[in-house]
């Protein structure tokens, strides 16, 4: 297959490149390395990366022309300042409309498309979150532009596939608490969890699911969720392990805006793709740990605004 994916360079889209030239895919990437890490791309005969924005117009219109992809994942979004409004709009919403339109025109008919769970707002109404839950996202700017942008992917008229996706992690990844607490557990910074839960989804899983979008199943909206939820305190407990240590975490009672569980429900994605998350948290966070050890963290992202 020929396959584009925007933000190549970035946490998911570089993991799925790798998956798709080991298997002979040939890639293009467009990524302007505003949060994706040069050195999660390699160089490989099949692979080509352009560093640019997809709000480049005329380059997006010429890239899909020549490049005449079988299939654009599109994994490019703004989320390094959460008060950064316009570039928010700019990247998530322009910037796929940008794309979308690209493809109408270059007769390219089959998009992979990224969405997160914050659309359905800070405080889901109901655990687990099904696909019919209402849409929510005014808490950030970041669910507001991306779901703007999952908008027009439907509108598009495209042959789609939209995956909500649980709290990924693994190896490059460098937003969430994971990172976080690396960095300051490595960095001797105090540490303290919050009496929450999450739903935590290892990329090898990720990139497995994503796979069956790739090769033609499904179209519509889909979960991405590992199915059951994880305290803050046990991924914290598993980080402490990872690095061999034996600190004792202050667990602090849930804020009046901060809702206890977020869990996605994956039944749809199971029951259509045959798949289901396996990779243990223990097991997840210590090749992610590994990672980190051996190429550092420059810096740590969140979608939210710190409190």
């Amino acid at each position: 297959m020929k396959v584009f994916i925007t933000g190549g360079s970035g946490f998911i889209g570089s993991h799925l490149a790798d998956r798709l030239l080991a298997r002979g895919d040939e890639v293009i990437v467009i990524d302007n390395f505003a949060t994706g890490r040069r050195d999660n791309l390699k160089a490989h005969p099949k692979l080509k990366i352009v560093e640019d924005s997809i709000c480049n117009e005329k380059l997006m219109h010429q890239l899909m022309q020549e490049f005449k992809p079988d299939l654009v994942v599109h994994a490019a979004a703004s989320y390094k300042d959460p008060n950064n409004w316009v570039e928010d709009a700019l990247t998530n919403v322009m910037g796929t409309a940008i794309v979308c339109q690209a493809m109408a025109k270059a007769n390219v008919k089959r998009i992979i498309y990224f969405q997160t769970a914050l659309c359905y707002g800070l405080k889901p109404v109901e655990q687990p979150v099904t696909l019919n839950h209402p849409i929510l996202p005014r808490g950030s700017s970041y669910a507001i532009s991306k779901t703007a942008a999952e908008d027009y992917v439907q509108l598009s008229g495209l042959d789609f596939v939209t995956f909500r996706l649980a709290n990924a992690y693994g190896p490059r990844n460098i937003s969430g608490p994971l990172p976080t607490f690396f960095k300051r557990l490595t960095t001797n910074q105090k540490c303290f969890v919050m009496d929450t839960r999450r739903d935590f989804v290892y990329i090898d899983d990720m990139i497995d699911c994503i796979m069956h979008a790739v090769d033609g199943k499904g179209n519509g909206t889909y979960h991405i969720s590992s199915g059951s939820d994880v305290s803050i305190k046990e991924l914290f407990d598993a980080i402490n392990k990872a690095l061999n240590m034996d600190l004792v975490v202050e667990v602090k009672p849930r804020q009046p805006d901060d809702v206890f569980s977020i869990l996605l429900d994956p039944s749809r994605t199971e029951n259509e793709f045959g798949w289901k998350a396996h990779v243990p948290l223990v097991e997840g966070v210590s090749k992610t740990i590994q990672y980190y050890k051996e190429h550092g963290i420059e810096e740590t992202f969140t979608h939210l605004k710190v409190k």
